[in-house]
This record gives C-alpha cells, sequence and structure tokens, in this order.
C-alpha cells in the first residue's frame, strides 16, 4: 500500500491562500531545490531564480493538485529538473565548474586549514560534476544529493532503473577519472615547484 503523500494537506491549505501555509513550504523545500538547480547549473543565482520560478509554480497549482497522480515531490522535482534544463539548453556554454558559496556552506567550527580543505574538495567535486554529460549529471545530483532511491531518480527521469544504474556507473567512473586527474596535476606541480 502506498503511503500518503505528506505534502497533499500543505498544498490545500496554500490552495486556500493561508499564508501560515506558504512559509511553511518555502521552509520544507527551498534548501532541496537550491541544492538540486545549484549542482545541476553551478550557479547560485541561476539556482535561486529557479527556485523562485518553482514556487510560483507551486502557488499557481495548488488549489488544483490532485493527489494520486503523483507524489509532491516527485512532481517538484520534475518541475526543477525541466527549468534547469531549459536554462542549460540556453546557455551557449557548459555549467560553471564552481558553485558559488553560500550553496555548499563549510563548517566554520572547523579549524582554518580544514576548512581551506573542505572549500577546495567542494570545488573540485563541482568541477567534476559540471564535467558530467547531462544525464550522468542528473543521476548523480538525483540519487546521492538529493538522497532518492533509484526507482524514485528512474521515475523522474523517465528511464528504467536499469538505465539509471547504468548512467551512475558511467558517472562514477567519469567522476573518478576527472578527479584522478586533478590529483596527477596538483602531483606534477609540486614536483615542479
Amino acid at each position: 500500500m502506498k503511503e500518503p503523500d505528506p505534502d497533499v494537506e500543505l498544498l490545500a491549505r496554500i490552495g486556500n491562500n493561508e499564508p501560515e501555509a506558504v512559509k511553511e513550504m518555502v521552509s520544507r523545500k527551498l534548501p532541496r531545490l537550491l541544492a538540486l538547480a545549484g549542482r545541476l547549473l553551478g550557479d547560485a543565482d541561476e539556482a535561486r531564480d529557479v527556485a523562485q520560478e518553482s514556487f510560483l509554480r507551486i502557488w499557481k497549482q495548488a488549489a488544483n493538485w490532485r493527489s494520486g497522480q503523483a507524489r509532491f515531490d516527485t512532481w517538484l522535482h520534475r518541475v526543477v529538473l525541466n527549468l534547469c534544463y531549459d536554462r542549460l539548453r540556453s546557455r551557449k556554454e557548459r555549467p560553471l565548474s564552481q558553485i558559488e558559496e553560500g550553496l555548499e556552506p563549510i563548517d566554520p567550527a572547523l579549524p582554518p586549514d580544514e576548512q581551506l580543505e573542505a572549500s577546495a574538495r567542494s570545488e573540485q567535486m563541482a568541477a567534476a560534476l559540471a564535467s558530467l554529460p547531462d544525464r550522468q549529471r542528473e543521476a548523480i545530483v538525483l540519487q546521492y544529493y538529493q538522497e532518492l532511491s533509484n526507482i524514485e531518480a528512474a521515475a523522474l527521469m523517465d528511464i528504467s532503473v536499469d538505465a539509471l544504474e547504468s548512467l551512475l556507473s558511467r558517472a562514477r567512473r567519469n567522476l573518478r577519472s576527472y578527479l584522478a586527474g586533478l590529483h596527477g596535476e596538483a602531483v606534477m606541480e609540486r614536483k615542479q615547484r
């Protein structure tokens, strides 16, 4: 038996123009929307624009939402993915290789040297993600960063679970290769000093 969609009641309240429901939806969904859009687009400003457009679509759909057809989270992730890919298609260049500060916060409790290392790792991973083909990046972001199951991620991408697993395998291989290349460059640079 399917579990009930936890967002249906909140959507009904938004459809009834309850200001507190809107605030609750924003606090519940905004961090994940920003993370998803930020990782796919590699740009914090564009990620905020996508999140804003997504919330506008929520407000427009809330009163007409029909539970049972799709889980709200599935619909919302699809909206964000579509908006991101619209933006990527309109770009001539590839996504930026670094995600701006603010989307990948570094723990301020860490000592300064560990903060620098964490920041460097974050920048390297953002660059590695940006180097992936769009579908591979989408699969990695949905599974690892959005923490969706293979079944949920495959449904969002409109592919089979086997196809998702194939994309994930290729993406992990490409990430390892990219990051190994960065490590090799760093070793060569240190030797040249």
